[in-house]
């Protein structure tokens, strides 16, 4: 019997429409193989959002991705809005999106492809093997803490405040997800925190202690923030699972990102208790190749790949997309972001036809 899916997709701006094809395409032919029909339907965020309705994020698209099974994520924002106020500024659509979907568990997967090992910029020997999974706190901390904002002092001297707050609730939920998440994986999980100068990292680090009386079969470890971004270059294999609050998270999930060589092949997952998750790549919108048959759709693609696992819990068919991924890889394909001599270049369209004739090859 035909599963049915209702999935909404926000192309968004800059390079997201051409990768969001690509994508939507391999979804359509992987449902065919695996008996899973999709419903897509389309939404507006970030810049694309402000020109047509003045806000990042409208209140019907929100209302479409709550009545959703999942959501697609391409990239948003562009120098063409960088002038607007903050408050309306395209990455205050995505801000809005995770908070009314209350995505809490942001996923980012940083996997060293053996194809693609020379494309870091650190030493084969230290990147080789590396396969860490970065479980950030997406909903609480820094970015939306209160008292926020910038005001003035008496003296008239302007002062900008920002408030890092979490409840033991809010530890809780998050640092559930990142042990099921290991005892799943290798049953490693580093907890990295500021607990030497911070009383919130404190009762951080207090609560996963707490947590890991839970699973006695995950090995857990702390590390304060400096030393764990230090580490993730000095010897990064030492890591399977980190989890850590929303602006740790932010920082070291990009410095693991560049451990693979390339943004532009990682996909992520943000998560909550219920209702649909949103699944993006780590990249941005790339104005300056948008329209140019130049960017790389592959972390889009495996962005996909993660909505199958996470989102449908069919993983059957996101093996099938990440095998087609490394058959692509393997057969010397690459876009202009990971290329290499000897490798033959594709556009987006082109390397998104070299994934269909894998995934469905002509008789």
């Amino acid at each position: 019997m035909t599963k049915q899916y209702r999935i909404t997709l926000l192309p968004g701006d800059g390079i997201g429409p051409e990768i969001m094809a690509v994508a939507v395409q391999v979804l359509q032919v992987i449902g065919k193989q695996m008996e899973l029909a999709f419903e897509f339907q389309e939404a507006l965020i970030g810049g694309s959002a402000i020109d047509a309705t003045g806000v990042p994020l409208p209140p019907e698209t929100l209302e479409t991705c709550r009545q959703s099974d999942a959501v697609l994520l391409a990239a948003i924002g562009g120098t063409q809005w960088d002038s607007l106020p903050a408050e309306i500024r395209p990455e205050q659509g995505l801000l809005g999106l995770r908070a009314g979907l209350s995505l809490f568990a942001n996923l980012r997967p940083a996997k060293i492809l053996p194809q693609l090992i020379d494309a870091s910029t650190l030493k084969r020997e230290v990147v080789e093997g590396v396969d860490i999974m970065v479980v950030r706190e997406l909903t609480g901390g820094v970015y939306f803490g209160q008292p926020k904002g910038i005001f003035h002092t008496e003296a008239g001297e302007r002062r900008g405040v920002n408030t890092m707050v979490y409840t033991e609730s809010e530890i809780d939920r998050i640092g559930r997800v990142a042990f099921d998440i290991a005892r799943k994986r290798n049953r490693k999980l580093c907890s990295v925190d500021k607990a030497n100068v911070l009383e919130v990292s404190q009762l951080w680090r207090d609560r996963m202690n707490h947590l890991a009386k839970d699973y006695p079969d995950v090995a857990l470890s702390h590390l304060y923030v400096d030393n764990a971004a230090m580490q993730l270059v000095r010897a990064p294999r030492q890591f399977d699972t980190i989890v850590t609050s929303n602006l740790f998270g932010d920082i070291l999930s990009d410095a693991a990102a560049m451990l693979t060589g390339s943004i532009g092949m990682l996909p992520s997952a943000s998560l909550g208790s219920s209702g649909p998750g949103v699944f993006e790549p780590v990249h941005g919108s790339a104005p300056d190749i948008a329209g140019q048959d130049k960017a790389n759709p592959l972390a889009q693609v495996l962005s996909a790949a993660m909505m199958l696992r996470y989102g449908l819990n069919e993983p059957g068919a996101a093996v099938r997309i990440e095998q087609a991924v490394m058959k692509v890889l393997d057969q010397g394909n690459r876009t202009g972001d990971i290329l290499s001599e000897g490798m033959t270049l594709l556009g987006c369209r082109a390397m998104g036809a070299a994934l269909l004739d894998v995934i469905q090859p002509s008789s």
